[in-house]
């Protein structure tokens, strides 16, 4: 059986081959809508009493600082009060910050790295979708844990910690707990953005309507076809994983002090997602590490409203692409590692 696996600065999470068939969880717009109703409430109450949105760190000060090849790519909106909009305000200088921050010579290595991992990953998509079929179909728990990791990556859950955090911000008059639950929203749009333009170019089957191996490209599908049979075109990437590490990247951006225990924890769901996706065949492991790298990318801009500099020279974070031998009771293979 082939594996694959994903390390995120140092930290592994082995991609496990799963097993498929589940129709998706199409996101309820009434969950939305009601999310984005509380955040507005709760924002304006916030612009009422003047609470400030409190910047991790003096942006002034510290773009006067950095070296040239350090300045902020884009100037953030300024740091005053929170208002209700604020989460789509911000939107458009995120797309523009992610482009400024990725679209460089230095982050090619990154990007070889990323398209290594999928080329990998999708040569090896066939065996391990079949190998996650079989388990899905042969075992009630495994069906059972599969469609419950699927559906925390479906984006409901998220707006509702979105909603959640707006409310315990409200009630608590708690301007931290606001702003998170404002770039949840945030984040969640700007980075489903992309996903959205991505799937719409890329036009991948599922694996549980797949017509011939490793799914079917349509690049550029005809649009009508697309929103007729959305499941024979939307595979890549995946915008559960990606919503996902960018939900969980914002709560720990945001509250530092969880991140002992909430970054295991982290790594854990991100896992359990991407395994309950392939089993359900809503998605293929190549689908995986573009959403895991869009998720992190703009789960920090988000959580970062003074700015986030273009590079750091003074620290090695070039990204790792390894090989080596698996061997382990369920089979055998070839792990492939992203270390970023």
């Amino acid at each position: 059986m082939l594996c694959s696996v994903i390390s995120m600065r140092g930290f592994c999470l082995k991609m496990i081959c799963g097993d498929s068939f589940e129709q998706f969880g199409k996101m309820k717009i009434g969950v939305l809508l009601l999310a984005l109703m509380f955040l507005h409430s709760a924002a304006s109450r916030a612009d009422e009493r003047g609470i400030p949105l409190k910047p991790q760190r003096d942006s002034t000060s510290v773009s006067e600082a950095l070296p040239d090849s350090m300045q902020f790519m884009h100037r953030p909106l300024p740091a005053g009060e929170l208002k209700w909009y604020t989460m789509f305000q911000r939107i458009p200088g995120d797309w523009v910050t992610f482009a400024n921050r990725n679209f460089r010579e230095e982050k090619i290595p990154m990007i070889a790295g990323i398209t290594a991992l999928t080329a990998f990953a999708v040569w090896t998509d066939h065996p391990v979708w079949e190998a996650s079929d079989r388990w899905y179909k042969s075992s009630r728990t495994v069906k059972n844990l599969s469609d419950f990791f699927e559906y925390l990556g479906d984006g409901k859950p998220q707006f509702g910690l979105a909603a959640a955090f707006g409310a315990f911000g409200y009630f608590a008059d708690d301007e931290r707990a606001l702003r998170t639950g404002s770039q949840l929203v945030q984040t969640i749009l700007a980075c489903g953005t992309v996903i959205q333009t991505l799937k719409h170019i890329t036009g991948r089957e599922s694996p549980f309507v797949s017509s011939r191996i490793n799914g079917r490209w349509v690049f550029f599908p005809n649009q009508i076809d697309y929103h007729r049979k959305v499941p024979y075109y939307d595979a890549f990437p995946s915008g559960h994983i990606a919503t996902a590490t960018a939900t969980l990247t914002v709560i720990m951006e945001n509250y530092p002090e969880w991140k002992p225990w909430l970054k295991p924890l982290a790594y854990f769901l991100i896992a359990g997602i991407g395994v309950g996706l392939s089993n359900t065949g809503i998605h293929w492991w190549s689908d995986f590490p573009l959403g895991i790298a869009l998720g992190y990318e703009f789960g920090m801009i988000a959580s970062h409203p003074e700015g986030l500099p273009l590079s750091d020279s003074e620290k090695d974070n070039s990204p790792r692409v390894t090989f080596r031998p698996n061997i382990s009771p369920i089979g055998q293979g070839v792990t492939l590692s992203l270390h970023f």
